[in-house]
Formats: structure tokens, C-alpha cells, sequence
């Protein structure tokens, strides 16, 4: 038993000394983090960022419709989208992705079929993204038409690229916009949109942030390969020096009587008084934060059910294909909105459809052969979403309000930005996974998927990472409050064991270097003994 006992304290003073100086950082960043997020660009920017569309057929040359422009490219066959906007080189384009080539199946990343973008004006395939397409391409995103922007070069990978949404996208093409917020955009190498921006104030805070609280300094070099394993391994360790820690707090703590020194803890320095004392009440908040850190990089795929992919094409009617007597870009642009920034053709449960978005609001839902509103029967929706899966629905729900599996967060976050409209329809499935699906009953759409796997997965990291629970999220500031106190009650158990760790270290040089200066000293005096001196 006392062997047992002197492990488990060695274990956790070298545990300390090599991770309380992580702790600290996480918790600190994590404050930063409530605050900024990453960069990225959300469907609301983009669009507020897009020209309107109207402006680009107020030109000499009609714009082409979208079968023409297909046929002048060489595209023939289903779509999997058909975008038009003024997008890519300051011009209305086309945005092209190709259907998958057989089955139903959702096509995994890096095998999804490569866009393809056609002036609307030529009908030319964009073949190349140079720096003069990149340059007009931030011009019209700055919206500025004397902004002295600058090209700042292509990259594979920076600190504010490592998202791997932008993998289809490399190389980009990064620019500064010459702005008030001094903003980095940074330009697709593939299809020519401005696909991520980072306003200076927002790259300065992520160094003290998202940046460094996922360990981003071991991404785009040598340590990438890597990068995971780290971060895992990382998170094991903190949990044992968190288990190890608090069992020795409790040892030390004496619950009933005192030390001689009149206090419950044996410790009479500052900083290990306060160090016990902060790690006895922060104990459960630094393991829950550290263990909720490693499931939210689902080690080892334990989250992964192993689901087939949802049967998109079932629920649609098939892939997209544009009617024989499509309605005119011009007249979906009149159905639609003024400000309207996109127009999309969808296949969306047997109807070809047409979305046209504005910065704000949900898109006009446009019916792609009339250009008239669309409206949907009662109850088709739902009932088409039911062939996603080839299993009985259990219940289908109408949600007027977010709940605890359905909710948005603030648009910095790392699960904000997405769309997650009100009303929404929940399907759930009879199928061994439980699986839920959430439909956008307005366009059709899928929202998202959720199973017992990603369920759990929301428990361990959402709710005790984040505390994403409602209550708490509606109530700000008290949402605020909680967090920060906690994060600084973590923050000063781990610069309490920083403090520690280098003392323990100094102790440790000086005993190697204390012996070693008296022998050098010795030898030192020995030599003067025996030299010759020198003298008037």
C-alpha cells in the first residue's frame, strides 16, 4: 500500500509537470473561444457578400439559361447541384456538380464528382483560377470598387485553412481586401469563389484561441500526420493526472480534524495550499472538460454506427434534371425576391424546384417549369422523407421550438453557422441505429441525421464541452458567468501546478548541478596548488 500510494503521487507530480501548462492554455483559450470562433464563411455571409443577380442581366448580352450553358460545356446527364451567381471572377456563373455515377448512396468525401463553373455569359468552363480571376473575385466579395487589394500568393494550408470543408478548394488563393477590418479572403484554386475570410481582429484573437486550443500549431507541418494521435494521447494523459490529483487531494484533505498548523491541507507554501484547495473544488469541472475534449474527436471512431447513407435519390424522385420547358432565369429572378443573390435548382421530393436566396429570411421556393411559388401538398414532405431509409417511421414531429437534440448556436461557434430553421419536421426510424432525421418542411431539404451513436456523442462532448443545454443557453448572461468562473477556477488550479512543476524542476537542476560545481571547484583549487604563480 505505501509503494502504491508514492506511485500515485509520482504519477501525478510528472503528469503535472508535463501537462498543467496544456491546462492552463485550454482553459484560457476556451474563454477566448466563447467569443471568437474559427473563421469561416457562413451561407449568410456569402450571400450578403454576392452581387445581386439582377444586376447581371441588366448587361448588352442575355445571360445563358441554364440548359444551354450545360449543353455549350459538354455537360449532359443528372445533376447533383446547378447554382447561378455572380461568384466566381466577379461574373454570373454557373456552379455545376455532376451526379454520382451509380446508386442512391451519398458519395463520400474525396469521391464526390468535381464542380465544374461556366461563364453565364459564354458558356466557357472556367479551366483555371489565376490570380487576375482570384483579384476580381475578392473585389466583388469586398463589394468596394476602389479597394486596394492585394494578392498575397497561394497556399495549400495556413493557420486559419485547416478545415477539411476547404479540401476540394485547394490551392487557394490568399488576398488581403485593404479594408477598415483589414480581411483576409481566401479564393477557391478550383472553382474561383471566396470561400473563407478572416477580418484581422478575428486571426489576432484565434493565436489565443481556437488556434491553439486545438492544437493547431502541430497542423500543415511535419507533426500533421499526427495531429490526431496527439491531441488523443494529449486527453488520456490529462484525465489520469485529473483521477490521480483528486484522489491525492482527498488523501491529503483532512475531512475531520486538522494539521498541526490548525489547517485541513499539510501544505504550508502559498501556492501548494492553493493548488490543493483549487484542485479538491475544480476537480470534476478539469475531468469533465478534458474527457468531453477527447470524445469530441471521436477517438478511434467509437461514435461511427456504421449506418448506410440515406437514400437522397429515394426521397427525391431521383436525381436532378432540368424540365424540358424550364422557366426562364428571368422570370425566376421576378418570382423571387429584388435582392435575390443565388438561384438553385433542386430535386426536392418528386418536384424540380427552384431556391432563390437573399442575404435574409428562407429562400423563395420557385417551381422550376412555371417560376410560379411552390406549394406543397399537405403531408408530402414527410411522406417523401420516409423513403430515406428503408425502415417503418415510428412518429413524425413538427418542432416550433429547439429542444435538446435540435438547436442553434451562436454563428462563432464551431456548430453555429448552420441552417437551422424553424419549423422543422423530426422523422424517427424503426431501424437498429434509431435514427432521426430532421427536414426543412419549407424547401425539402435534409437537415441532419442523428442516430444512438451521435446522440451519445452530443451527451459527451456538447453538453459537457459547451453546455449546450437550453435552459442555460437562453439565459445569458448567466450561461457567461458560469463558464468564465469555472474556466478561471481551472485556470488557477493549472498555474498553481505550473508554478509547482518549475519549482520541482529547479530543485531537480540544482541537485545534478550542485555536485558537479563542487567537484569543479575542488578541481579548481587542486590546479591552482600545483601551478606556478606570478608575481613582482
Amino acid at each position: 500500500m505505501p509503494h502504491a500510494k508514492r506511485w500515485l503521487y509520482l504519477v501525478h507530480r510528472w503528469l503535472g509537470v508535463l501537462l498543467c501548462a496544456f491546462f492552463a492554455m485550454w482553459f484560457i483559450s476556451g474563454v477566448v473561444m466563447m467569443y471568437v470562433g474559427y473563421p469561416k464563411l457562413t451561407q449568410a455571409e456569402r450571400l450578403a457578400h454576392l452581387p445581386p443577380l439582377r444586376s447581371a442581366t441588366l448587361g448588352t448580352e442575355p445571360l445563358l439559361e441554364p440548359a444551354d450553358a450545360l449543353a455549350h460545356a459538354g455537360l449532359t446527364g443528372p445533376l447533383q447541384d446547378l447554382r447561378l451567381a455572380v461568384a466566381s471572377g466577379a461574373r454570373a456563373v454557373y456552379m455545376v456538380v455532376p451526379a454520382a455515377p451509380a446508386g442512391d448512396a451519398v458519395p463520400r468525401p474525396g469521391r464526390a464528382p468535381a464542380p465544374a463553373v461556366i461563364d453565364a455569359l459564354t458558356g466557357e468552363r472556367l479551366q483555371r483560377v489565376d490570380a487576375e480571376h482570384a483579384l476580381a473575385s475578392a473585389r466583388a466579395f469586398a463589394q468596394e470598387p476602389g479597394a486596394r487589394i492585394a494578392h498575397l500568393g497561394t497556399i495549400d494550408e495556413d493557420a486559419f485553412t485547416h478545415s477539411r470543408a476547404l479540401d476540394a478548394h485547394r490551392p487557394l488563393h490568399r488576398l488581403h481586401l485593404g479594408d477598415s477590418a483589414s480581411t483576409v479572403v481566401y479564393v477557391s484554386g478550383t472553382t474561383g469563389e471566396v470561400v473563407r475570410d478572416a477580418p484581422l481582429q478575428e486571426r489576432a484573437w484565434n493565436y489565443a484561441g481556437a488556434w491553439i486550443h486545438w492544437l493547431y500549431p502541430f497542423r500543415g507541418n511535419v507533426f500533421n500526420g499526427y495531429w490526431t494521435d496527439i491531441v488523443n494521447w494529449l486527453s488520456i494523459a490529462g484525465i489520469v493526472l485529473t483521477l490521480t490529483g483528486t484522489v491525492v487531494g482527498v488523501l491529503r484533505w483532512r475531512f475531520q480534524g486538522r494539521y498541526k498548523t490548525g489547517s485541513r491541507t499539510p501544505y504550508r507554501g502559498f501556492m501548494m495550499r492553493w493548488h490543493h484547495v483549487f484542485g479538491l473544488v475544480f476537480a470534476l469541472i478539469t475531468f469533465t472538460w478534458i474527457f468531453s475534449g477527447l470524445m469530441s474527436m471521436n477517438p478511434w471512431k467509437i461514435f461511427d454506427s456504421g449506418a448506410a447513407p440515406l437514400r437522397q435519390q429515394a426521397m427525391n424522385g431521383g436525381p436532378l434534371v432540368l424540365p424540358p420547358q424550364a422557366a426562364t432565369v428571368q422570370a425566376l429572378l421576378s418570382g423571387g425576391s429584388p435582392n435575390t443573390r443565388e438561384l438553385r435548382w433542386v430535386q426536392s421530393a418528386g418536384h424540380p424546384l427552384v431556391l432563390a436566396y437573399s442575404p435574409t429570411g428562407a429562400p423563395a421556393l420557385l417551381d422550376a417549369t412555371t417560376a410560379a411559388p411552390h406549394q406543397w401538398p399537405p403531408g408530402a414532405v414527410a411522406e417523401a422523407a420516409a423513403r430515406l431509409l428503408p425502415h417503418a417511421v415510428v412518429r413524425t414531429e413538427t418542432l416550433t421550438a429547439y429542444d435538446l437534440h435540435y438547436y442553434d448556436r451562436a454563428t462563432h461557434t464551431m456548430t453555429g453557422g448552420g441552417d437551422k430553421p424553424l419549423p422543422a419536421l423530426r422523422l424517427v426510424f424503426d431501424d437498429p441505429h434509431a435514427t432521426w432525421i430532421h427536414i426543412d418542411p419549407h424547401t425539402g431539404a435534409v437537415l441532419g441525421r442523428t442516430d444512438s451513436y451521435r446522440r451519445t456523442s452530443r451527451w459527451l462532448f456538447s453538453m459537457l464541452h459547451s453546455w449546450d443545454w437550453l435552459p442555460l443557453l437562453e439565459r445569458r448572461p448567466l450561461w457567461d458567468i458560469v463558464l468564465i468562473v469555472l474556466s478561471l477556477g481551472g485556470a488557477v488550479l493549472s498555474a498553481t501546478g505550473v508554478v509547482i512543476g518549475l519549482r520541482r524542476l529547479g530543485t531537480k537542476f540544482a541537485f545534478v548541478a550542485g555536485p558537479a560545481s563542487q567537484l569543479a571547484g575542488q578541481g579548481r583549487r587542486r590546479r591552482a596548488r600545483v601551478l606556478p604563480t606570478t608575481g613582482g
